[in-house]
């Protein structure tokens, strides 16, 4: 047999409650329908319907006067409550308004997307959000799945990898595109292919990956390198290269902004390879929707000024 969910709510018009409270709180037909924009006689006409559904006369005149019945009286504390909660609750999600907000972004990064894209977007974001916060989460693996449908991140930066996999339930934005290139340190002169195959090499495995873009590359063309050592970490790995003979595969973009720093040298990439990318997830679930929307649009700017 079939269980009806809520036999006395779906026998009810719950429009007909706030006429109920507004006439148990003012004892009056006039300023109830005052209140509720109503006519007198729609509001006169919903309590007929309300005294139906309910089978007792509710309220009844007492000079100028709506005295409630009994059961009226006993009715009145849990609708009122019932309403004012309800009320809460449904009202519309403010709109994000940027420059007031104080909302807190948790966002799962790499340490080389916190490196390409916060510099920049805490710059501009100093002058259109000053009051926006962001926790960094490193990314335990890419695209964060788990934690996004958790609500335990707003956002993720990852990189794609060739075994990406499409999730419907997260929205994906292609966000930065690069080149790959190699640095060295500043002794080496030239780079070919077998000047390349020929070297140790370091590799950045943020998620301890078995092979990245790079070698799954060299597989297809019959090759493979020597790897002397893999890191989670993409800011330590140049200055290791510049005081070793290693080279390292890493994007322009990464490269060029360590080149200040560490004493490196930068090669074209002596083979072709699929583009280096970036994307930006967010779960179609989020809590903060106009939030993490209004900053995905951000990053989207940011990125055509890097590209």
């Amino acid at each position: 047999m079939m269980n009806i969910m809520h036999p006395a709510l779906r026998r009810l018009d719950l429009n007909l409650l706030p006429v109920f409270d507004a006439i148990y709180r003012h004892r009056s037909v006039r300023l109830a329908a005052d209140e509720l924009a109503m006519s007198t006689s729609a509001l006169s006409h919903a309590l007929s319907r309300l005294r139906d559904s309910l089978n007792d006369p509710l309220f009844y005149r007492q000079g100028h006067r709506m005295c409630p019945s009994v059961y009226a009286s006993q009715l009145a504390p849990a609708i009122a409550s019932s309403l004012a909660f309800l009320n809460r609750q449904l009202t519309p999600q403010p709109e994000f308004d940027a420059a007031t907000s104080s909302e807190r972004l948790q966002i799962a990064i790499t340490d080389f997307t916190a490196f390409c894209i916060f510099p920049a977007l805490m710059h501009t974001l100093q002058h259109h959000a000053p009051g926006l916060h962001f926790e960094l989460l490193y990314l335990p693996h890419s695209p964060a799945l788990t934690e996004l449908l958790a609500g335990e991140v707003d956002l993720a930066l990852g990189f794609s990898t060739p075994e990406d996999i499409r999730y419907p339930e997260l929205d994906e934005i292609s966000w930065f595109e690069d080149e790959y290139v190699v640095i060295s340190n500043p002794q080496r002169t030239r780079l070919t292919l077998e000047d390349y195959l020929a070297a140790r090499h370091l590799v950045v495995t943020p998620w301890n990956e078995k092979q990245g873009v790079v070698d799954l590359q060299l597989e297809q063309m019959g090759y493979t390198r020597q790897i002397a050592i893999k890191t989670p970490s993409m800011l330590s790995a140049p200055f290791i290269v510049a005081q070793s003979d290693l080279l390292m595969a890493i994007p322009r973009f990464a490269a060029e902004k360590l080149m200040p720093a560490a004493d490196i040298k930068l090669f074209a990439l002596p083979f072709a390879i699929r583009r280096f990318e970036v994307k930006i997830y967010s779960h179609k679930r989020s809590g903060q929707r106009g939030a993490t929307n209004w900053l995905k649009s951000q990053l989207q700017m940011l990125a055509k000024e890097m590209n």
